[in-house]
Parts: structure tokens; C-alpha cells; sequence
């Protein structure tokens, strides 16, 4: 039994599909070298029986030698299980190989996910993520299954070589030279096969990109009637993938009939060949025995080849996507050297916007355009480096780039418009680090004024949270995630919008609970929010305009002196 997360491995190799697989296969290199030599074990004890089976004829059936014939037949069931036991332990092994080379990728791929942020859904569709981990990290670890098969194969080919060369030199001269010949001929059938296999895989990703988008707008398309264009949309992508998937499956089909044919021609030449030798009486009868059963095993080299091409090509196939995603570069990253954070305390300064949070108060964000307030939140709480001003964002004097991202996540909370939930229990939403007891959730809970949604629910805090939390409103999600913030008790906490999706007697009592819990010194606060309930409770409201501060002071007085806050309160009412 292996665990699983694996530690960690180290950056991987992302210059080619090529360098990635080879990196992977350096990750496991003790159950890759287990696997090659019982795979070689396996095929070599299976090719050494036709050779003690022509023994047996001449040297027992024919020679009239029980006693000879019985150590040819011990010695052919002594080949039968070891090759039965190395097939069996090969198989665990080669499985082993693949599930590692698997779930390293989707390992490599979901850490790498929550790593960017915003910058892989900017570059990649949802869809196409999901594809990925799913699929083509699976594809993928086939090219590890089949290395054992592939490596006994080469090792049995060189034996059957070389007992076969005993006997004949010109048969040894053409299964040395014949088998790779073979091989190669099937490489006219496997460049189409690899086009098509590239095909049908960005087809699936566009699918599965458009049936992602569907179900997370299917609430919306369903209230303006819109979902049979996304149908139609689906039903035209669904079937440009099952037309490729049929493409791909005629090469796979032309490649079993190739080796079919290739492998059986060779075997047909190799058996003519023999006979004349028989004929000629170079050969004995049971030399042409132990022939015939090299030639049919024989075969499976060859076959065995083709299947690793085959999964060598999907497995580069999806190598690429899996790059693809790997590749996408974070919009934060820590600085080579990190200077310490300041004390508690300290005050946080945008410096493009001129906005200054003092510590221990309670602050309101008012804008004349929301993407003004969402790029200050963007820039407070180190979401994109690019999106930093000349002097970027001071705390405490420190420029926040320059301090390590653990310590800004674990000191400033930015709680986001759009309520994010996952599946599991309740609990776990709220208090994901499991640092707070049920009394503690509860009070969060209160503040936010969701105390109601337990009572709507059988098992309380315990009760399974559906994906994306479909199965509560949109203001009841809305909620729990205000309570999650809550509960972070973070030093600095920037909530967005946290109540937009709730009626006015709801958010009355936020605002209220919410003054209650932010209320602490120490504890400094911004909200994002044009809402007059809760512009009531806060300290003190920095109005912007074209990304500038251009008014600061109490709610009353920026309504009765400042028309601008004025028109853009009274919109939101």
C-alpha cells in the first residue's frame, strides 16, 4: 500500500511531453526496474518452451528415452510456473507503475491549480482543466503499465535470436533482422493514428468546456429560456467528438489488421522457411517442433510493439495537455528573499489609489465604478503582482511584494463578491482549518444572520454541502461564506459586496452583527460597499473616484456635502 499525496518531488521537467514522461519515470525507478525484470522473466520462460518441447520430441518421443522425455516435461512445467508467478507479481507491478505515474500527474496538476489563482481560468476553460486530471493524466500512466510487457519483450526476442541461430543461422538472421523490420512497418499506420488521436483529444476538451459552461449557467439560461441554444451548441460539439473518436477508432482498427497481417506474415515465411530445412535435412523434426513454436510466439513481440507505440502516442498526447496547464504561471509569487512581515497592527496603504486603512477601525469602500473597488481588493490582498502600482501596496512600511505570501494569507482575508463553497459538510465550509469549536461557529454564524439556515437542514453542522453549494440560495450562500470570513478572525478582513444578495430586514441585522464581531481593537476591517445599512455602522467611508481617493469621512457627512457619494448611494438603495 502506498499513500498518497506523494511528497514532494521537486519542479518537474516542462520542456517537451518527452522530458515530462521521462521525469516521471525518474520518480519510480525501483517499480520500473522490478517491472522490466519480471516482465523479462515472463517472456523469456515463455519463449524457452518451444525450445525444451523440440527436445522432448527428439530426444524422448523419437530417441524412445522415457527418462529423457521426463526431464524435457519437468523442466517445461518448472518454465510454467515461473511464468505464471512472474506474471502475476509482473501485472501488480506494471499497475503499480501506472496508478504512480497517474496520480503523480493529477497531484502535479491540482496542487498547480490552486497555486495560479485567476491566471489558469484567464488562459484555460474550466472544462479543459477538468479533462486533463481526469483523462489525459490516465492516459498518460499506460505508457508506465506497458514499459514491463515491452522490456520482457526485447529481452525474449534476443533469447529466441540466439537458440534459433544455434540451430539455424539463416533463421536467426532473419528473426534478428525481421522483427524490428516488422515493427518499423507499422509506423505508416501509427503518424495517422497520432494525428487523429491529437484531434479527437482538443474536440473532447471543447466539449466538456461547453457542457461545464452549460450546468454552471443552467439556473440562469433556465429563467430566460435559453437552454436549447446551449443543446444545440452541445449536440454540434458532442457529435464533431464522436465523429473524431470514429476516426481514431479506424486507425486503431488499421493498426490491429496491420500487426495482425504483419505478425502472421512473418510467422508464415518463418514456417516455410523451417520446413525447407526439414525437407533438406538440416534440421530435425523436433528442431522444426521448437521453429514453429518461436515462430507463433514470435508474435507477440511484435504486437506487444504496436501496443506501446499506440500508448506511447497517447501518452504524449496527453503529456502536452497536462504542460499546458503546468505551464501557466501564477499571477503571485513569493520573492526570492522574503522580508518579515511588520508588527500587528500595522496600517495598509494602496498607494495607486491613495486608500489608507487605519488599524483597529472599520472602513467602508465607496465607488463610482466597481472595477475600481475590485482592483483596490485585488491589489490589498496580493492577487496579482501585475496589477500593483509604481510604489504597489505598503504594510507598515514594507512593500506587501516583498513579504512571503503564507504570512499575507494568513493575516489578510479578501472574502470575494461571488460566495465560493465546496462539497462536504457544513462545518468544514465554515471552519475549514478546524480551529474553531461549535459555539464559536454558531456566533459567526449569528453575526451573519444565517442561524435560520440550520433550521432548514436535518443534520446541522453536519449536514453534506453539494457541489458549489447549489443546494442553498443565493443569499444563503451568500451568508455562510460572510460567517467564514468571520471566523478567520484575520487581522485585516476586506469583504466585497458581502451582502448584495440579501433582502434589507437581513441586512440590517449583518450590519449589526457584524459591527459586533469587527468591533475589537486590532481587528481592522474594509468593505467593499455602497449599501447605506451598512455605510451606517462602519468608522469612516473613502469615496473614489476614477481610482483616486477623493473624499473621506463619516457616511451622514459625505451625503449631505458630496453629490457624487450622494447619486452613487442613492443607486444602490
Amino acid at each position: 500500500m502506498r499513500s498518497f499525496p506523494y511528497p514532494g518531488s521537486g519542479p518537474p521537467d516542462l520542456r517537451s511531453p518527452t522530458r515530462f514522461l521521462v521525469w516521471l519515470a525518474s520518480k519510480q525507478k525501483a517499480t520500473l526496474a522490478a517491472g522490466a525484470l519480471l516482465g523479462a522473466v515472463w517472456m523469456v520462460a515463455q519463449a524457452l518452451m518451444p525450445f525444451f518441447l523440440g527436445r522432448a520430441v527428439d530426444r524422448g518421443i523419437l530417441a524412445g528415452n522415457a527418462r529423457a522425455l521426463a526431464v524435457e516435461v519437468l523442466i517445461l512445467l518448472g518454465l510454467m510456473v515461473v511464468q505464471a508467478a512472474a506474471d502475476t507479481f509482473g501485472h501488480r507491478v506494471a499497475v503499480s507503475n501506472w496508478l504512480q505515474a497517474s496520480f503523480r500527474s493529477v497531484q502535479l496538476v491540482g496542487h498547480h491549480v490552486t497555486r495560479t489563482g485567476d491566471a489558469l481560468p484567464n488562459t484555460l476553460s474550466t472544462g479543459e482543466v477538468v479533462s486533463t486530471a481526469a483523462s489525459d493524466t490516465f492516459r498518460l500512466g499506460e505508457i508506465f503499465d506497458v514499459s514491463a510487457r515491452l522490456a520482457g519483450a526485447f529481452a525474449a526476442w534476443l533469447v529466441v535470436s540466439a537458440l534459433i541461430f544455434g540451430t539455424s543461422p539463416e533463421l536467426g538472421l532473419l528473426v534478428l533482422a525481421g522483427v524490428p523490420a516488422c515493427c518499423a512497418l507499422l509506423l505508416f499506420v501509427v503518424r495517422p493514428l497520432q494525428a487523429r488521436q491529437r484531434e479527437q483529444r482538443a474536440d473532447s476538451g471543447k466539449m466538456t468546456a461547453v457542457g461545464a459552461d452549460t450546468v454552471a449557467g443552467l439556473r440562469v439560461l433556465r429563467g430566460i429560456g435559453g437552454e436549447h441554444i446551449f443543446v444545440r451548441r452541445y449536440r454540434a460539439r458532442s457529435a464533431a467528438t464522436r465523429d473524431s473518436g470514429i476516426r481514431v477508432a479506424r486507425s486503431l482498427a488499421d493498426l490491429e489488421a496491420s500487426q495482425v497481417f504483419i505478425a502472421g506474415a512473418f510467422s508464415v515465411v518463418f514456417t516455410w522457411v523451417g520446413a525447407g530445412l526439414v525437407l533438406d535435412g538440416t534440421i530435425s523434426p523436433g528442431e522444426l517442433v521448437a521453429l514453429y513454436g518461436f515462430s507463433v510466439f514470435l508474435v507477440t513481440p511484435i504486437r506487444t510493439a504496436a501496443d506501446a507505440v499506440s500508448r506511447t502516442i497517447r501518452a504524449q498526447v496527453g503529456a502536452r495537455k497536462i504542460l499546458a496547464v503546468l505551464r501557466v504561471e501564477s499571477s503571485v509569487s513569493d520573492a526570492p528573499a522574503p522580508v518579515p512581515p511588520p508588527a500587528p497592527g500595522a496600517a495598509l496603504l494602496d498607494t495607486a489609489s491613495g486608500l489608507a486603512l487605519e488599524p483597529g477601525r472599520i472602513t467602508a469602500l465607496v465607488s463610482s465604478d466597481p472595477a475600481g473597488a475590485a482592483a483596490v481588493a485585488t491589489r490589498l490582498g496580493r492577487f496579482d503582482d501585475a496589477a500593483d502600482g509604481a510604489d504597489g501596496v505598503r504594510w507598515g512600511g514594507v512593500g506587501l511584494g516583498a513579504v512571503a505570501l503564507a504570512e499575507i494569507r494568513r493575516r489578510i482575508v479578501v472574502s470575494e463578491a461571488a460566495p465560493q463553497l465546496f462539497t462536504g459538510s457544513l462545518r468544514s465550509q465554515l471552519d475549514p482549518q478546524q480551529r474553531h469549536d461549535d459555539a464559536a461557529i454558531l456566533d459567526a454564524l449569528q453575526a451573519a444572520s444565517a442561524l435560520d439556515i440550520l433550521d432548514g437542514v436535518e443534520d446541522g453542522l453536519d449536514t453534506a454541502v453539494t457541489e458549489r453549494g447549489r443546494g442553498f440560495s443565493g443569499g444563503q450562500r451568500q451568508r455562510i461564506v460572510l460567517a467564514r470570513a468571520l471566523l478567520t478572525r484575520a487581522e485585516t478582513l476586506i469583504l466585497i459586496e458581502p451582502t448584495s444578495a440579501v433582502d434589507a430586514h437581513t441586512e440590517s441585522r449583518i450590519a449589526a452583527g457584524f459591527r459586533r464581531e469587527r468591533a475589537h481593537p486590532g481587528l481592522t476591517t474594509l468593505v467593499v460597499t455602497a449599501s447605506p445599512l451598512l455605510l451606517g455602522v462602519v468608522d469612516s467611508v473613502v469615496f473614489l473616484e476614477d481610482g483616486r481617493v477623493s473624499a473621506a469621512g463619516p457616511h451622514r457627512d459625505l451625503m449631505a456635502g458630496n453629490p457624487n457619494y450622494r447619486n452613487v448611494v442613492i443607486r444602490s438603495e
